[in-house]
């Protein structure tokens, strides 16, 4: 019995090592970026690279802050992530449920054919979308960034809910149309409360895919809707790459994502364990 629990503790020991150095291998790009945000402009271009500054700073904050079109660039970012995120979630919603629940050949196709999107490179459907949103008139628009971004997050949306949906029985449907539902009605009332979890997994992974675009952003966006990721990489120059500012602003654009994620982690940890309870 010791043996056995001796082999426990050794198992448990190991596990808790690798956890952990995966997590410095996975955080210490981040930290390291958290770290440049603080230095001076020299610090920043020292050879050898140091990690933690020797003066601490806050310049590079203020600088990004008071530089033209940081601030609505934020605006930006967020108007854009939310509606696409919105737009994701409400044709990707119906359209996993129809897929779960009829289960026709059909419905099979077109979840195969929206993984096959997914793997389109964004570079292909975004030049298209030029000469699209110029003729409608939403150029240089967060609508249009955001129909553009929704090409993109839609299929994984769907695909996701998809497996949220298929975890959740098909008694609770046929219990809420004796009870006198309709299938839209036992998809709002039934199904989406038991599966809250998947759907605030959806929306974290369409908001990120969002949040985290450039090349849509690089297409279709000039002046007017230019999102953070543009404003990051206007810090380069001829003369070389500003990287003190361009840390800081990426540790300020990676604020929301992070409180975000700490809001609704519980919702996470349940999306991510539904079909591990299915039955």
């Amino acid at each position: 019995m010791n043996g056995l629990e001796t082999r426990r503790v050794g198992t448990r020991a190991v596990l808790w090592i690798a956890l952990s150095v995966l997590v410095v291998l996975y955080a210490f790009p981040f930290v390291y970026m958290l770290f440049t945000s603080f230095k001076t402009p020299i610090e920043t271009n020292a050879i050898p690279p140091q990690i933690l500054p020797s003066t601490w700073t806050i310049q590079n904050y203020l600088n990004v802050l008071s530089t033209q079109g940081v601030p609505e660039s934020f605006v930006n970012s967020l108007q854009t992530a939310a509606l696409s995120t919105v737009l994701s979630l409400v044709l990707g919603v119906p359209a996993a449920y129809a897929v779960t629940r009829y289960r026709t050949r059909p419905g099979r196709i077109f979840i195969l054919l929206a993984l096959i999107m997914r793997m389109v490179p964004a570079i292909i459907v975004g030049a298209p979308l030029i000469t699209m949103f110029h003729s409608l008139g939403l150029s240089d628009t967060s609508l249009a960034l955001a129909i553009a971004q929704t090409t993109i997050s839609l299929p994984l949306s769907i695909w996701l809910m998809a497996s949220f949906f298929e975890a959740v029985p098909d008694e609770l449907d046929e219990s809420a149309r004796v009870d006198g539902c309709s299938r839209l009605g036992s998809l709002w009332r039934v199904v989406l409360p038991v599966a809250r979890g998947g759907v605030a997994v959806t929306a974290i992974f369409a908001f990120l895919a969002s949040w985290n675009d450039f090349i849509f952003a690089l297409l279709l966006t000039s002046v007017r809707a230019v999102t953070t990721p543009l404003q990051i990489a206007n810090f380069q120059s001829q003369f070389g790459l500003d990287w003190g500012n361009m840390t800081s602003l990426a540790v300020l654009y990676s604020v929301p994502v992070i409180i975000l994620a700490i809001v609704l982690q519980r919702h996470i940890v349940a999306g991510l364990t539904l079909g591990a309870v299915k039955g």
